[in-house]
C-alpha cells in the first residue's frame, strides 16, 4: 500500500466539472486527488502565419500555476520559465494529434491551463481535462455553423508513472514524485497508440523490464481516464 493507501495499479480518483467558467468555449475542472486544474478553450479567429498557406487551423497551449498552487508560494512571472514553455509546447503538440487541423478553418484555438492546486500530475491533468474542453469548444463551433463537422481524429489522455522505491507505481502524488528514482509522463489516444512519452531516470538507469511495465500501468491508467473523460464527450463525437 503506498502512503495514500492505493495499490501500485490504482489511480487516484479523477472528478471533471464543465462549464466551470463563464466566457469560454469550453471550460472543464479537472481534479485527480488533490490536484487541480482549470482548462479552458477559447476560439481566435487567426491562425499564426505558419498555417496561412497552409490552409489549416491551429491549436495552441498555455499553463500556468497560482502561487498558492503549492505549500510554498511561488510568484508568477511575465514571462514563461523553461519548465513553464516545455509544459505548454506538449499540451500543444499533444492536443494537435486529436483534431484533423485542415477541418478546423482558419482560427486557432487556445487551451489556458490553470493550476489552483498542486498534487503531482499537473500537466497530465492539463492534458486529459483539455481534452474535454476542446470537445465542447469544437462542439459549439459546430453547433453555430462555423465548421461543417466534429473534426476530432483521436481522444487524448495522459498519466504518470513511476518507479519509487524498486516498485512502478501509477499516477505520482507530490511526495512520491519527488522520490522517485524513475518518472515518465505517458500520453496516448484512446485507441491506445503513444503519441508522448517523457521518461527521466533521476538516479539511476532502468531496464526494458521495468520500461514495460510502466506502460503498462500508463496504458491501464489511460484507459481509466478514456472511460471518464467518454462519459462527457460521447454524444458529441463518434470515435
Amino acid at each position: 500500500m503506498r502512503s495514500d493507501g492505493r495499490l501500485e495499479d490504482e489511480m487516484r480518483p479523477v472528478k471533471f466539472t464543465r462549464d466551470f467558467t463563464k466566457y469560454a468555449a469550453g471550460s472543464v475542472l479537472v481534479e485527480s486527488g488533490d490536484t487541480r486544474v482549470i482548462c479552458s478553450a477559447m476560439v481566435e479567429e487567426r491562425v499564426p502565419h505558419h498555417c496561412l498557406q497552409k490552409k489549416t487551423g491551429w491549436i495552441t497551449a498555455e499553463y500556468s500555476m497560482l502561487p498558492s498552487a503549492n505549500p510554498d508560494r511561488k510568484t508568477m512571472h511575465a514571462r514563461a520559465s523553461g519548465r513553464t514553455s516545455e509544459i505548454q509546447r506538449l499540451i500543444g503538440r499533444s492536443l494537435r494529434q486529436a483534431v484533423d487541423l485542415t477541418q478546423l478553418g482558419q482560427r486557432t484555438i487556445w487551451l489556458d491551463c490553470n493550476v489552483i492546486q498542486a498534487d503531482g500530475g499537473t500537466r497530465t491533468a492539463s492534458i486529459t481535462g483539455a481534452f474535454v474542453a476542446l470537445t465542447d469548444a469544437l462542439s459549439e463551433l459546430k453547433n453555430s455553423g462555423k465548421i461543417d463537422v466534429m473534426p476530432i481524429l483521436n481522444g487524448i489522455s495522459a498519466v504518470s508513472v513511476g518507479i519509487v522505491e524498486n516498485r512502478c507505481l501509477l499516477d505520482l502524488s507530490a511526495p512520491e514524485d519527488r522520490s522517485a528514482s524513475v518518472d515518465m509522463n505517458v500520453v496516448m489516444t484512446h485507441g491506445g497508440e503513444f503519441v508522448e512519452l517523457q521518461g527521466t531516470a533521476e538516479s539511476s538507469p532502468f531496464g526494458r523490464e521495468s520500461l514495460d511495465k510502466l506502460l503498462e500501468l500508463a496504458r491501464k491508467g489511460t484507459e481509466e481516464l478514456k472511460t471518464e473523460q467518454m462519459k462527457l464527450v460521447k454524444n458529441m463525437l463518434v470515435l
